[in-house]
């Protein structure tokens, strides 16, 4: 059964690691992941997204109530993660450890 596009799942990110060019590997508690391009919110301005472009601070993100978040309290919403990974077909299901 496959999951219509409309929907919204819920579901948070379980574990993360930076990876270089300001990308995030994903793991979210429905047992898919993902990794997900951050270049493009970079580009805005303002005192929460700047500090991220400096890939030492990016490197700092870490799972806050099942958000990647950032010591600058600069977070994602987990399930637009979610469903921007599904609907660029970039999710991967994890075979069970």
């Amino acid at each position: 059964m496959t999951t219509p596009q409309h929907d919204w799942p819920m579901v948070d990110v379980l574990r993360l690691r930076a990876l270089d060019g300001h990308r995030l590997w994903l793991r979210f508690s429905d047992g898919n992941e993902g990794v997900r391009d951050c270049a493009d919110f970079l580009t805005e301005t303002g005192p929460m997204i700047e500090p991220l472009r400096d890939p030492a601070f990016f490197q700092r993100v870490f799972v806050e109530d099942g958000a990647p978040t950032w010591p600058n309290g600069f977070d994602l919403d987990p399930i637009n993660l979610y469903m921007q990974l599904r609907d660029a077909g970039a999710l991967t299901r994890v075979a069970a450890e």
